[in-house]
């Protein structure tokens, strides 16, 4: 009796384990859902691969960005981290956009911008960027 009791508890546990357990977030490219960027993201398209960025908790976005796309002298409250997928961004340190003095990053780099700092970004060629971090994640424009 007493072990047909703890089989049932191990079974249950086991059961309650199981339906806990998360389920694996897998999209392929074929599946990704772009949708237009809005504000200082206008003319980049946006897509949220897992969590919401406008919450707390940790998110995962990609960015499309054409040839050419810019993004002024910004920053973050929470520290921003970037894989480029393709093409190529083009990242400054600073107050004022200075194209001499970027940062080439060609795809298959990664960048981890820290809280705070102030930076700016363009794109060579059309670019996608994935960036991921712990929300809610906020984007402040330096005004010169």
């Amino acid at each position: 009796m007493r072990s047909l009791l703890l089989t049932a508890i191990l079974a249950s546990s086991l059961a309650a384990t199981a339906l806990a357990s998360p389920t694996p977030t897998v999209i392929t490219p074929s599946q990704v859902q772009w949708t237009a960027g809005t504000g200082p993201m206008a003319g980049a398209q946006l897509a949220v691969l897992a969590g919401d960025p406008t919450k707390p908790g940790p998110y995962t976005i990609r960015l499309r960005l054409p040839d050419g796309a810019k993004f002024a002298p910004h920053f973050h409250g929470e520290a921003e981290n970037v894989t480029v997928l393709q093409g190529t961004l083009l990242v400054g340190i600073g107050d004022t956009v200075d194209p001499a003095k970027t940062i080439e990053l060609p795809a298959g780099s990664f960048v981890s911008v820290p809280s705070g700092l102030h930076h700016y970004a363009m794109a060579k060629g059309e670019t996608i960027v994935q960036i991921h971090g712990m929300g809610p994640s906020s984007m402040t424009m330096v005004k010169m």
